[in-house]
């Protein structure tokens, strides 16, 4: 009993999870592409990255206890979490993390780990790592979060899982697997005795195991159910905030949207509110066309846009818009609400003229047609804390992933200045520049910000609250 009480109340128990994956997607390796939100969970859970989401700063320690850079933000050292050891019972070395973070750059290449070849990761001593960089950048910590799984040098065989985390691996099968307490974690002692994790195939089948009992924990499972949750004595819904953007990429280089008159009318032609309360089902709030709305350093001093049909046909009549045709507006079934929005908002902005034909792809067919190179079509991102990822990864003119096209020197030299700066002062004026520039003439059309949403039994406590990837660090939940 003291025990407990010492807890804050914890029982320690099992706390029966259920993720959304397909069988014919199951995936061990912690380093490969992870379809399964189920996979995803045992693999965080198992393994440790260098750093986890936070809420402010918005990226903390994980298996690297510290870190720091030079005055350039070219090189980067972390430091290994004192008494990090597997789960074997072997010490983690600094060759083990650069073993497994060179082994993650050959597999996912520069978006997993941010070097520009695996020989930039590099040992100094026993419990030190250092990236070599080929240009400043001070958003080092937050993208060495989540994929930066630490295995032990030379693993190939993961069957075993054989990880630092705060659970140890005690059986898989078919996507699902029981996870137990790993009692010499570095980290803080897990309050759980075990997870179990279950694998759904649909959200209906995984909402309905919540409601029924049969799970103590929905995953991410969305704003229908969670409705269906609301006033239910026996459950709570978790909404965690910032967590998708369902927005719209309009391509700026050339096209009919390349004119910044024409963006700012379909931003002005659009009922965030309504679009929120119909996608969202009210899980979610009105976003202000910047990306990155959980970031410590948003600007919030930037004014509200709001509906003003007026202004937009005014736009649309200056620069001379086409009324006369319709255009296509394409979109996937990839994130929950996506073609809802895309046809609410083609509903929206015929108030204002413009005539927009929805064209829903499979995602094969739009990632190999249409992203990247039409005019306007949707886009989903996660995990929205930080503009400057967004800006350096989306919107500059070197990026690869430039869904809008877009090329501006200003931005460009705004990005890189908030990349390279050495305080947090000079970071937070380029990154009011980055933003007002995105707010005034960027490509995309950010109308409101997605509520991630659990459903929990009444007992489950202290479930994370991040959006995002936030939500898989289930060490600190205990069962009342």
């Amino acid at each position: 009993m003291l025990a407990a009480c010492s807890k804050g109340g914890a029982s320690g128990g099992t706390l029966r999870v259920g993720a959304l994956g397909r069988v014919s997607k199951l995936e061990r390796d912690p380093h490969a592409n992870i379809p399964n939100d189920s996979d995803f969970l045992i693999t965080s859970l198992v393994y440790d990255a260098l750093t986890v989401p936070g809420d402010d700063p918005n990226v903390v320690a994980r298996l690297a206890s510290s870190w720091e850079s030079d005055s350039e933000r070219r090189r980067w050292t972390f430091t290994v979490a004192p008494g990090a050891r597997f789960h074997d019972g072997s010490p983690v070395t600094a060759d083990d993390v650069v073993w497994s973070l060179r082994r993650l750059r050959e597999a996912g290449g520069e978006s997993k780990m941010p070097v520009a070849k695996p020989e930039d990761i590099t040992a100094d001593g026993a419990n030190r790592v250092v990236l070599n960089l080929a240009t400043p950048n001070t958003q080092i910590p937050v993208l060495v979060r989540l994929m930066t799984f630490t295995v032990k040098q030379g693993t190939t065989d993961f069957t075993k899982a054989v990880g630092t985390g705060p659970f140890k691996l005690e059986s898989y099968r078919q996507g699902n697997a029981r996870l137990v307490r790993n009692d010499d974690w570095h980290g803080a002692k897990p309050r759980l005795d075990a997870i179990e994790v279950t694998l759904f195939e649909s959200v209906d089948a995984l909402s309905n195991a919540v409601i029924g009992g049969q799970i103590d924990l929905a995953s991410n499972v969305g704003a229908i159910a969670g409705r269906t949750a609301e006033g239910r004595g026996d459950l709570q819904v978790v909404r965690r905030a910032n967590d998708i953007a369902l927005s719209l990429a309009m391509r700026t280089s050339d096209g009919p949207f390349a004119d910044a008159r024409v963006r700012e009318a379909l931003r002005l032609a659009v009922d965030r509110d309504a679009m929120v309360t119909q996608v969202y089902s009210g899980y979610g709030a009105v976003a202000n066309d910047i990306l990155g709305t959980g970031d410590p350093l948003y600007d919030k001093t930037i004014p509200q846009r709001g509906r003003d049909l007026t202004r937009s046909r005014s736009l649309l009549a200056d620069a001379r818009f086409d009324t006369g045709r319709t255009y296509q507006l394409f979109t996937k079934a990839e994130a929950p609400g996506e073609v809802e929005s895309a046809k609410l908002f083609a509903t929206q902005v015929r108030e204002a003229g413009v005539q927009l034909e929805v064209v829903v792809q499979e995602s094969n067919t739009f990632y190999d047609q249409t992203w990247l190179k039409a005019p306007l079509y949707t886009v989903s991102w996660g995990t929205n804390d930080s503009t400057l990822f967004y800006a350096s990864k989306l919107m500059d003119s070197a990026s690869a992933r430039n869904e809008t096209a877009f090329h501006d020197a200003e931005f460009d030299a705004a990005t890189a200045a908030g990349l390279a700066a050495g305080t947090e002062t000079d970071q937070a004026a380029n990154l009011r520049k980055v933003q007002r520039i995105q707010y005034d003439r960027g490509g995309y059309l950010v109308w409101g910000m997605g509520d991630g949403i659990d459903i929990a039994a009444k007992r489950v406590r202290d479930l994370p609250t991040l959006g995002g990837f936030g939500r898989l660090q289930l060490e600190r939940a205990w069962l009342a």
